[in-house]
C-alpha cells in the first residue's frame, strides 16, 4: 500500500469513469492527491468546460464518504508535482493518460528520481461501447453513467403523446422572448442575439418550425438543423414556399403524425445530428405531419451547448439551451409516452 498517490485530470461533470480512477487509487494508496486542471487550460480545450470550482465541488460531493483521504489541488501545468514529488510513489492514470505517466517517469529518471508506480484503473464503457468520458458527455451521448438520453422503449418504435406528457408541454420550455407575430424578424434577432450574448457561441442551433426557420433565413443565419412540416398553428402556411431549401447541405424527409413520435422522426433527428458533428452540414428536415414534438429528441441528441429555438404562437419565439437538466427532462417525458 502506497503513502500518497497522484491522479491529475480536467474532471469535467463527473461521472463513472472519474469513480474508478478514485477508487482504483484508494485501493492502492492511504491517501490520493487530485490535481485538477485550472480553468485557464481546460476551457482553452473546450469553453464547455465547467469551471474549476464547480468541478472541485461535484468531485468533493461524489466521494464525501472519502474526504479524510482525498485532498484536492490546482493543476496549472501539464504534470504538476509529479515530476520533483518524493512523497507520493505512486500516480494512477486510465488508458488515454498512460503515455504522459510514461513521460514523467522518464523525466523522473532524468532527474535522478525513483519513478512513481504506475496503477492502471479499469476503463468504464457505456451503452454504446464506448468508453465514459467527459467529452462524450458534453457532446450528448450519454450520461454520467454512460446511459443513452434516449429511452430503450422509444428507439426504434412509433410512440403517442400521454395526456400527462401534454399538460407539461403547455408551458414554454425555455427563455420566451417576444415579438410581433406579423414580422417574426423582430423575437429571432433578438433570440440570436441572447444566444451569442449568453455564451462565446459556436455549436449547433437548430430551428423547430416553418415560421422560426424562415426567420432565421430572413435574417442571415441560416439553422444548422431546421425542421419543417409546411404548417403554422396546424394550418397549411403559404409562405413556407419561401424557404429556401438550397442552403442546407442535407434534405431529410421523414413522417411524424400529429400527437406522435415516430421512428422516422427519431432516425432523421440522429442523421442530421451526426452529419453536423462529423462534417459540420447542415440539414433541413421535412415532416409529413407535424414537427413539434421533435424537440423533445433533439435535447437528448444534441451536444450540450446547443441552442434550440422554436415558436410560441402569438407571444414569439422560445429560446433553450441543451444541457444535462433539458435532456433529464426530455428523458422522463419520453418514458411517458405509450409505445405503438
Amino acid at each position: 500500500m502506497h503513502g500518497i498517490g497522484l491522479i491529475g485530470g480536467t474532471f469535467d461533470r463527473f461521472h463513472s469513469g472519474h469513480m474508478s480512477l478514485i477508487e482504483t487509487g484508494l485501493s492502492h494508496c492511504e491517501k490520493i492527491q487530485v490535481w485538477i486542471t485550472s480553468d485557464e487550460i481546460a476551457q482553452s480545450k473546450d469553453n464547455r468546460i465547467k469551471k474549476w470550482d464547480e468541478r472541485k465541488f461535484e468531485l468533493e460531493n461524489a466521494t464525501s464518504e472519502y474526504s479524510s483521504r482525498i485532498s484536492i489541488h490546482l493543476l496549472i501545468d501539464e504534470f504538476g508535482p509529479a515530476l520533483e514529488t518524493r512523497q507520493a510513489t505512486a500516480i494512477i492514470c486510465s488508458n488515454e493518460t498512460m503515455p504522459s505517466c510514461l513521460e514523467i517517469n522518464s523525466q523522473r529518471g532524468a532527474s535522478e528520481l525513483e519513478p512513481l508506480e504506475l496503477i492502471l484503473a479499469e476503463s468504464v464503457f457505456s451503452w454504446n461501447g464506448k468508453k465514459i468520458s467527459s467529452s462524450q458527455i458534453r457532446a450528448g451521448l450519454m450520461d454520467r453513467e454512460g446511459k443513452s438520453w434516449i429511452p430503450r422503449k422509444i428507439s426504434g418504435s412509433d410512440a403517442r403523446l400521454t395526456p400527462r406528457v401534454e399538460s407539461e408541454l403547455k408551458q414554454p420550455f425555455g427563455k420566451l422572448i417576444e415579438g410581433p407575430e406579423e414580422d417574426t424578424s423582430i423575437a429571432i434577432k433578438e433570440a440570436l442575439s441572447h444566444i451569442s450574448a449568453t455564451l462565446d457561441f459556436n455549436g449547433l442551433l437548430i430551428a423547430v418550425g416553418d415560421v422560426t426557420v424562415l426567420g432565421f433565413q430572413r435574417i442571415g443565419r441560416t439553422a444548422d438543423i431546421a425542421f419543417i412540416d409546411g404548417l403554422t398553428k396546424r394550418s397549411h402556411w403559404d409562405r413556407s414556399s419561401e424557404i429556401n431549401q438550397d442552403l442546407y447541405d442535407n434534405i431529410i424527409e421523414c413522417t411524424s403524425p400529429a400527437g406522435s413520435l415516430t421512428n422516422s422522426l427519431l432516425e432523421a433527428c440522429k442523421t442530421s445530428v451526426s452529419s453536423w458533428l462529423e462534417n459540420g452540414d447542415s440539414s433541413l428536415i421535412i415532416v409529413s405531419g407535424e414537427e413539434d414534438l421533435a424537440p423533445l429528441l433533439l435535447h437528448p441528441l444534441a451536444p450540450i451547448g446547443s441552442a434550440v429555438v422554436y415558436g410560441q404562437p402569438g407571444k414569439g419565439v422560445v429560446v433553450r439551451w441543451c444541457d444535462e437538466e433539458s435532456k433529464e427532462r426530455c428523458r422522463n417525458l419520453l418514458l411517458d409516452f405509450e409505445v405503438n
